[in-house]
């Protein structure tokens, strides 16, 4: 692998070996796993050591936050998942894609034996228990709460928000035990740590913001220039950063005493703007 395809952004906090040991630990408590996935970056936020870590055990994949991605480009990798396994797809936002009733009765269709067995043997019907695992922020916490039908665990676009294990009841079939978001120890590729970083699956303390912000200028310019044009109103031909933050920055008040350019402003709204969806119909695979 070449120097310049290797990234220095690395973030493997001690609660996420921590939770890595302990879904081992749990593992043999759970009758299913909910991969949950971004729609956005399909491939870059799917766990990369999550069959290791899971076993034989069965998977329903969720694609989270459909309404955001470039659902042609996207499509292409749910078609693939449905090769190996059941997948469900959101817009857990506004609720438009299925149901969550579809995501139980998957369940309580998949987990059926379990219970079929039990009452061979005169044995009343158990909780399903389901485990779900993600990378940070690609909507583990808004799916618990849409399944739940209440707000049984805090959400928001920052990653480790989720510190700890814990189980919350959904009915009186199924109980969930929600994980923090894990990555991996080390992510070889650029690609994929940024892809990481610039949807906020990387806690944003430990980012470079120009990188960052740098990096999704110029990969929605290769990809989505017309997305980018719209959003920040520019009047560019061909591509230059530089005269691109200029002109963001001019566009969105961005600027010090003289005309100077706020740099780090400038930096933080492109980054915000993706963070909060004001940036959509993107995908980063």
């Amino acid at each position: 692998m070449n120097n310049e395809n290797k990234t220095n952004i690395n973030w493997f906090p001690g609660h996420m070996q921590k939770t890595k040991r302990e879904i081992s630990e749990k593992l043999s408590l759970i009758d299913i796993i909910y991969e949950v996935i971004d729609a956005r970056m399909p491939i870059s936020s799917k766990i990369i050591d999550i069959d290791n870590l899971i076993k034989d055990k069965k998977r329903i994949v969720i694609i989270t936050k459909y309404d955001l991605c470039d659902k042609k480009k996207t499509d292409k990798y749910i078609e693939e998942y449905k090769k190996q396994f059941p997948v469900l797809v959101y817009d857990l936002k506004n609720g438009k894609q299925n149901d969550i009733s579809c995501l139980i009765d998957l369940t309580n269709e998949i987990l059926k034996d379990i219970n079929d067995t039990r009452k061979k043997k005169g044995l009343k019907p158990r909780l399903f228990r389901a485990m779900v695992i993600g990378a940070p922020n690609v909507g583990k916490s808004t799916l618990i709460n849409r399944i739940s039908k209440k707000n049984a665990l805090k959400t928001g676009n920052r990653a480790g928000v989720t510190k700890g294990i814990s189980w919350i009841r959904v009915d009186n079939t199924i109980e969930l035990m929600d994980t923090p978001g894990i990555l991996y120890p080390k992510i070889e590729s650029r690609e994929v740590g940024l892809n990481l970083a610039s949807l906020t699956s990387i806690n944003e303390d430990i980012l470079d913001k120009e990188e960052v912000a740098s990096y999704i200028i110029t990969y929605l310019y290769k990809n989505y220039n017309n997305i980018l044009k719209e959003r920040y109103k520019l009047n560019t031909e061909e591509f230059n950063l530089e005269d691109i933050f200029k002109q963001i920055a001019n566009n969105t008040n961005s600027l010090k005493k003289g005309g100077i350019i706020d740099y780090n402003k400038v930096y933080t709204i492109i980054i915000n703007d993706l963070k909060e969806g004001r940036i959509k119909n993107i995908t980063f695979d």
